[in-house]
């Protein structure tokens, strides 16, 4: 794997660590209800399938 891959999933698990940590989370615990769904599990599966495909991307390019 090349160096500049193994640096963009370092800084993806970073922003990954970020995103998922508690104080970012308790900003969208609340009642609000978003395309049906509670706003906080609109925000984890966004960023889980953002980091899904990010990282798709990652090595699909790691291939070439």
């Amino acid at each position: 794997m090349k160096k500049r891959h193994q640096q963009k999933l370092v800084i993806l698990s970073i922003v990954l660590f970020i995103l998922l940590n508690a104080p970012i989370l308790l900003l969208f615990n609340s009642s609000q209800i978003l395309i049906g769904m509670p706003v906080i599990y609109v925000y984890l599966f966004g960023v889980w399938g953002a980091s899904c495909i990010t990282s798709f991307i990652i090595f699909k390019k790691f291939d070439e």
